[in-house]
């Protein structure tokens, strides 16, 4: 059996401790969103959360939930355990909410399209849930900010555009603004409205402000980002436009710039607008934005100005190359904004200033010590949930909140969250796994199969799946360092360029230097199932496809491991083929001197609610070691597991008749390991190997962060006996 480590244990497997105390973010707790639905309403419903706050004691957070036309509430009392509150219904939908004391305002658009818009502000109180108090904006709010002081609210009227109209791009009238709104003792006078106008300052469309995000600092200074006219202005505390600028352009180099199924960070771009989303106030006199991008930019990274519109500082391609070392650069968003910074929060704890830059599409929040604002230092990239849209530091408990807007309920993947991370003295928990270090940028991720070095602990080799089937690779992992780190990647090759057509799914070494790779197929994109023979250098020898009788019952679902024992490699079979009993899957065994084909029956777990099927194979001892998973996620989660079979049962029938049925015993249950996490439980649980001392490692695949928080979970488990 597996040696069972505390959680706190396996975290100090996969993370450095210091030398000596170290301040650092971790995530303990992943609230789901889902958890505030009504009594009684449909809890699959999609939801969201977008922009967050927090009441100022720091207990209690509200977020906006656009897809539910609702704001929900959740208890932090006890922030590794938060409780949902339930939400409160705005009318309208809900695009960004600030709170004083307990008394939140929320800005609703109730437009009846692009050209017909409207929109109010909602006074909550949030100890009741009662609506206090509400007022006409005039035309479609974006975000919501107050005075340092309680003084008054500044919103943007953004009077968005319409992105299928025409080319998407400006003018499109309506034409927004800026709403100062005073407040005494907390009440909104309505009365005492001040429209601000941004008409003619911008050199892009002018005419058609599209106000983004609004932030105000202690001198009562409000700044706005026109995103679209990539345009900042400053508002003087008098309520008139006191300055303006262009948010400029940044030429990049390094960076992977096309969608084409690999991770090439050789490309550049030149000229590109900023475009800035979120701004913040860093002190009196600089402010950071995060240049999102929307129209025609989009500098996918995030920039420090002084208010006079002098550049103080720019990320380039830095955060961006940061996020691609850690696995979560989003190649499917490769030839548009890449990993889309989007949101920015700035708190100060411990005395130090930092700055959070949540990236929209890498699903991360980098954590930079702003103490020099000319040359902030990256401190930390902490995993988010899928598609962070707004972030509030609460200095006061040491937290940091995310929110994430992305829901994939109905396709049976991640539900939107809200997450809480801590600042401890603690090693980091995050990331995992890097590249960070190599002396070119290696981009990887989907981590798939794994396969331990025969002779030096600590090393073993993976493979990335068919997401970046344009480069099939070896990645060579360096177990020994922590966080581990990816050394080398070896492309495999096909007459001298990357081999097409694989999805590969499981790795063992050859005994020559060389490997056997597993390759899943799809009969629908023309990619078969078979096994692949490689050198050292990833030069294919030998394709081997699958004989007629596997074929002839073959489905998309196919073989996920591979393990050699002596001439014999076993390939574990992800789920049933037209062929198998119900709750049975094959082992296949091929052996390559005598080039015949058998196999075995493994009997899975009982199904629950979405299927059940293998991931991996390894051979160690007198056992081969089977990962088994079910495809669910979160609290739905409930068999992510190691089992072991005895090489001495591995003993394959011919293909075509009744197969024997091996027997299996469980080693180790491995959702405690993943909920030590912080996060929901992932599903993909895909890569296990047992290294030359007997330390086993486990890798989940992260799907190349499509459709994914892109976070790659790999950790020990300790001398397997």
């Amino acid at each position: 059996m597996i040696l069972r480590l505390s959680i706190g244990a396996m975290l100090a497997l996969t993370t450095a401790l210091p030398a000596a105390a170290e301040m650092n973010f971790n995530r303990i707790a992943a609230f789901a969103v889902a958890d505030n639905t009504p009594e009684g309403a449909d809890k699959a419903a999609t939801t969201s959360a977008e922009i967050i706050a927090a009441t100022e004691d720091g207990m209690t957070l509200i977020y906006t939930d656009s897809p539910s036309g609702s704001v929900g509430l959740i208890d932090i009392t006890d922030p590794a355990a938060p409780k949902g509150l339930g939400r409160i219904d705005m009318g309208g939908e809900p695009t960004s909410v600030t709170v004083l004391g307990t008394t939140a305002y929320v800005a609703v658009n109730t437009s009846a399209d692009y050209v017909n818009t409207s929109g109010k502000l909602v006074t909550l109180d949030m100890a009741t849930k009662a609506e206090v108090a509400a007022c006409d904006l005039g035309g479609q709010p974006d975000s919501v900010a107050r005075a340092k002081d309680g003084s008054f609210l500044a919103i943007a009227i953004e009077n968005e555009r319409d992105e299928e109209l025409g080319d998407g791009g400006l003018p499109q009238m309506p034409a927004g603004y800026v709403v100062k709104l005073p407040l005494k003792d907390g009440a909104v006078d309505c009365g005492a409205l001040q429209k601000i106008e941004l008409t003619g300052l911008a050199a892009v469309a002018g005419e058609d402000p599209e106000p983004e995000f609004v932030d105000v600092n202690a001198a009562g200074e409000i700044v706005v980002t026109l995103q679209e006219n990539n345009e900042i202005v400053v508002i003087g505390a008098d309520g008139a436009v006191a300055s303006h600028f262009s948010a400029g352009t940044v030429s990049l180099e390094g960076v992977d710039i096309k969608k084409d199924g690999k991770l090439d960070f050789t490309g550049s771009l030149t000229d590109i607008p900023r475009e800035p989303d979120a701004v913040k106030w860093i002190d009196a006199d600089h402010f950071a934005t995060a240049n999102e991008g929307d129209w025609k930019g989009g500098s996918r990274g995030w920039t420090i100005f002084a208010k006079d519109g002098t550049v103080v500082y720019d990320s380039g391609n830095t955060f961006e190359r940061a996020i691609a070392a850690i696995g979560h650069f989003p190649e499917g968003r490769a030839g548009k904004k890449g990993v889309e910074p989007e949101s920015v929060e700035v708190g100060t704890f411990g005395g130090t200033p930092l700055i959070f830059i949540g990236s929209e599409r890498g699903s991360v929040v980098g954590v930079y010590d702003a103490t020099d604002p000319a040359a902030p230092k990256l401190m930390q990239l902490l995993p988010s949930g899928i598609g962070p849209e707004g972030y509030v530091a609460i200095p006061s408990r040491n937290l940091l909140i995310s929110a994430n807007e992305t829901d994939l309920g109905e396709d049976g993947a991640a539900r939107a969250h809200v997450m809480i991370y801590e600042r401890q003295e603690a090693p980091a928990a995050y990331p995992t796994i890097t590249s960070e270090g190599s002396a070119e940028l290696i981009g990887w991720g989907a981590l798939s199969g794994l396969v331990a070095d025969a002779e030096k602990p600590g090393m073993l080799y993976g493979v990335s799946d068919s997401i970046y089937g344009a480069e099939p690779a070896i990645y060579t992992i360096d177990a020994t360092q922590k966080p581990a780190r990816i050394v080398a990647k070896t492309v495999i090759t096909r007459d001298g360029a990357p081999a097409q057509l694989m999805d590969l799914e499981g790795i063992t070494l050859d005994g020559k230097g060389g490997f056997w790779l597993a390759t899943e197929g799809r009969s629908d994109k023309m990619v078969p199932h078979g096994l692949v023979h490689v050198d050292e250098k990833g030069k294919i020898k030998t394709q081997i496809g699958l004989p007629d009788a596997l074929t002839a019952a073959q489905t998309r679902f196919g073989f996920e491991g591979v393990a050699k024992v002596g001439d014999v490699l076993w390939m574990a079979t992800q789920r049933e083929w037209g062929d198998d009993p119900k709750g049975m899957v094959k082992l296949v065994a091929y052996d390559t001197e005598a080039k015949e084909w058998g196999a075995v029956h493994y009997p899975l777990e009982p199904k629950g609610e979405g299927w059940m099927g293998l991931s991996e194979i390894t051979v160690h001892g007198d056992h081969a070691y089977i990962v088994e998973r079910d495809n669910l996620i979160g609290d739905k989660a409930v068999v992510k597991k190691i089992f072991r079979v005895a090489l001495a049962d591995l003993k394959p029938a011919a293909l075509g008749g009744e197969l024997p049925v091996v027997a299996k015993e469980e080693v180790r249950d491995l959702i405690p390991d993943l909920k030590g996490f912080g996060g929901y439980v992932v599903d993909k649980v895909e890569g296990f190997a047992i290294d030359a001392a007997g330390e086993g490692f486990v890798v989940t695949d992260n799907d190349g962060v499509d459709d994914s928080s892109g976070e790659t979970l790999f950790f020990g488990i300790g001398k397997v006996e």
